[in-house]
């Protein structure tokens, strides 16, 4: 390769924690040929968050880069169930479940890795040819009391919770993956070193050269304190509305901007730094940042035209408090009320029950921001417009008497 091993380096070690071993690694570039880099990902779920993209983007760094880039699907793990961070045993994937999701995360990813440059493997390739006598080889080239030093399963033993034994197979398999794929590098988040490093191990046991492990941060969710999770309901989707995406990356803090500039933009460190030193100097507010960085992820998972109109929407909706000019209908404002019980007085659900469904599905915006909680509590001083999709709406007033508000159309 053409690009100097300590220049690539750089790129290497933009956004990581920890690179295992960093010399390794410039021994590896020093070849001057194209390294096979994997990163794994259980189907867990249908839909991919930015949470993920951070080593989807650092993915796509060193395919620019010009080496090999494997997008590793574990449809095989996702079926035993990661026990990595559990306090008890997560429950597995089903097959259809497994396959499903994982039809949807190939389509997902070539929205940041350039596909002609992508290889795309399922572990089931490998695993589901495993013998009997081939896995017991493998559970042997590992013991019982090196599984404990990893800290969940540690806890859980000294906590008499139940650890099954399917659990210690997850991480042998996960490092089997690399021999299997003869990885040069691996890719994950924090949370997955230990089971990073029996890859190390086994390819040494196969007679391999030890891959590199490189771990990435686990992005902050909008809340700024868990890591973005679905399960939370802290996270951006990437194949959510263009609007949603953009109004959910302004709602982040000031300083979480930062780490998601650095985890996620496309821009050189360099040119991060010098805006947040000229934001904290007053010359740049930082919502302008946010804007630009906002932008730059909607273009990303959709077009520069989206993130246009992403913008304009936010501007009116948020910043200018423009209403829709397609409203529908109007009621009294109460003082305080939960979404779900003011959605079934106007109108607008039958039941409570409905209204919840509603809500979880993301079809509830407030002032044009979509609500996530069932609890969220609509306050008539500060909250104008209700929404229910597209054709749904219905603006807050003052004058009138408590449920004197037409019925919904």
């Amino acid at each position: 390769m053409k690009i100097d091993p300590e220049e690539q380096l750089r790129t290497f070690r933009r956004g990581t924690v920890d690179i295992l071993v960093e010399e390794e690694l410039l021994r590896k570039l020093s070849r001057g040929k194209p390294l096979r880099i994997k990163a794994g990902f259980d189907p867990t779920a249908p839909d991919l968050h930015l949470g993920h993209t951070v080593l989807l983007h650092k993915m796509k760094q060193l395919q620019d880069l010009g080496h090999e880039i494997i997008f590793l699907i574990g449809d095989f793990t996702g079926m035993i169930g990661d026990p990595t961070g559990r306090s008890e045993t997560r429950k597995p994937l089903s097959r259809e479940d497994a396959e499903k999701n994982a039809a949807t995360y190939k389509e997902q990813v070539f929205k940041i890795l350039d596909p002609k440059k992508t290889t795309v493997e399922f572990n089931s390739r490998w695993m589901e040819q495993m013998n009997a006598v081939a896995l017991i080889e493998l559970a042997a080239k590992y013991t019982v009391a090196r599984m404990l030093e990893r800290e969940d399963f540690k806890l859980r033993y000294q906590s008499q919770q139940s650890i099954t034994i399917h659990e210690f197979l997850y991480p042998l398999i996960q490092g089997y993956d690399s021999v299997a794929l003869r990885a040069d590098v691996e890719l994950g988040g924090t949370d997955q070193r230990f089971n990073l490093l029996i890859g190390r191990e086994l390819q040494r046991e196969y007679g391999q050269e030890p891959q590199v492990v490189l771990t990435m941060p686990l992005l902050e969710g909008l809340d700024g304190v868990q890591k973005m999770s679905k399960s939370l309901g802290n996270y951006i989707g990437i194949n959510e509305p263009p609007e949603e995406i953009f109004g959910k990356m302004m709602s982040i803090s000031d300083e979480l901007m930062w780490r998601y500039a650095e985890l996620l933009s496309d821009r050189e460190i360099g040119e991060i730094q010098e805006l947040r030193n000229r934001v904290a100097s007053g010359s740049v507010h930082p919502m302008d940042f946010k804007k630009a960085l906002a932008r730059e992820i909607v273009a990303r998972f959709h077009n520069a035209q989206a993130a246009d109109a992403a913008r304009e929407y936010f501007e009116s909706r948020h910043q200018k408090r423009a209403m829709p000019e397609n409203v529908r209908q109007e009621f009294s404002a109460p003082d305080r009320a939960r979404i779900c019980q003011l959605l079934v007085d106007i109108g607008f659900a039958s039941s409570k029950s409905e209204a919840r469904r509603l809500v979880v599905q993301r079809a509830v915006r407030v002032d044009g921001t979509v609500v996530t909680d069932p609890d969220f509590e609509f306050q008539g001083k500060s909250h104008n417009v209700v929404e229910v999709g597209k054709t749904r709406i219905a603006r807050a007033t003052s004058n009138k008497k408590k449920g004197s508000g037409p019925p919904a159309p």
